[in-house]
């Protein structure tokens, strides 16, 4: 025991308590991030019983939809570098769910194809999805309206932090609702 004292989480709410613009529960970070949290502890329960982990179930999920990517087009689609990707690469390879093939006109460029055993997979994983939704207690059109504003939200912080550089500083006054 470390002898660290530690306060029990809160809920946090939906409203931010006050005004102050640095509280925690004001934060939408906060809120995303620990939604994460929370959403990655659903799912190694979820993907336990397949022995698999969240990266790696997310990479079954591109290979799913379009096999034979290279290493670098899965990364683009998970945000993902290739150090990260290729030790969990290596895994799913040797759990027999994928293989590694090196382009024959590229030697550098190394594709992804699923095995017999990754494709089969795919019909055992099915309930997933509903599972994991199921967790979130929204219905599917609260989710579909939240799947929405998230990939929108995401792509409106790409799209800004590319053409700015850097994140803005904005006036307090500029300010609306919860904070980033």
């Amino acid at each position: 025991m470390s002898g660290r004292l530690t306060r029990p989480p809160t809920e946090p709410t939906a409203e931010p308590r006050g005004t102050d613009a640095l509280s925690l529960d004001s934060q939408l970070c906060f809120a995303v991030y620990a939604t994460a949290h929370a959403f990655g502890r659903a799912y190694r329960t979820l993907l336990a019983a397949h022995d698999l982990t969240y990266p790696q179930y997310l990479v079954l999920l591109v290979l799913w939809e379009d096999e034979g990517l290279t290493v670098k087009e899965i990364g683009q689609r998970l945000f993902l570098d290739s150090g990260t990707l290729t030790p969990l690469l290596k895994r799913l390879e040797a759990a027999g769910h994928v293989r590694r093939a090196r382009d024959r006109a590229d030697e550098r460029q190394v594709s992804i194809l699923l095995t017999p055993k990754g494709r089969a997979l795919r019909a055992r994983m099915e309930c997933v999805p509903g599972l994991a939704g199921g967790l979130t207690g929204l219905d599917a059109d609260g989710r579909r309206g939240l799947l929405d504003t998230l990939v929108q939200l995401r792509a409106s912080l790409h799209e800004n932090l590319v053409n700015e550089g850097s994140p803005a500083t904005g006036r307090a006054d500029d300010r609306v609702g919860a904070e980033g």
